[in-house]
């Protein structure tokens, strides 16, 4: 899976390719063949066990799901929902509070979910038999893939629309400054 299911954010305005929202779609891809990879190391670990093409799978979800999707949750929770909120300053801003509070739920539980992945993930990066879960995985996937889909469909259009060129650029600033390096 590519992740190009689903329109490119921030198209309702000239956003150049290194922009916040466009930098969030790509984090959204990036998440989006990363799920893919983790559903198929399932039926791999299946079939073939514990091989080297299973740990270093395993190694690359680990590396790829403890830092990345924090750090765009980030992104999100700490400069996105409040510049969109603070946008909306002055008129009905409860379906944005609304949405933002339940884009943040997701986001604990992708969190907690990924807790209970990462051990067996470990295991099979170390070399270590363990067996990882199918149903934990499609679960996980399909919580990313459902979110995902939301925000590059809702939040992220409306982002485009409502968020200033100031604003823009403060979220581009805090995410390279999280991040550490272009995404």
């Amino acid at each position: 899976m590519t992740g190009g299911s689903f329109p490119t954010a921030g198209t309702s305005r000239a956003e150049p390719e290194d922009g916040p929202l466009r930098m969030l779609s790509r984090l959204h891809a990036r998440t989006l063949e990363h799920c893919a990879d983790l559903c198929a190391l399932v039926a791999h670990v299946a079939e073939c066990g514990c091989d080297e093409q299973a740990r270093r799978a395993s190694q690359a979800a680990v590396r790829y799901f403890d830092t990345c999707p924090a750090q765009y949750h980030a992104d999100e929770e700490e400069d996105l929902f409040p510049a969109l909120l603070e946008s909306m300053a002055g008129s009905d801003a409860v379906c944005l509070r609304d949405l933002t509070s339940e884009m943040a739920r997701q986001h604990r539980a992708l969190e907690a979910m990924w807790q209970r992945l990462r051990k067996p993930l470990a295991a099979l990066a170390g070399g270590q038999g363990a067996t990882l879960e199918g149903a934990q995985v499609q679960a996980f996937a399909a919580l990313h893939r459902s979110q995902i889909e939301r925000e590059e469909t809702e939040l992220l259009p409306m982002a485009a629309r409502l968020l200033t060129d100031d604003a823009l650029e403060q979220l581009r600033g805090s995410m390279r400054k999280r991040h550490g390096e272009p995404i």
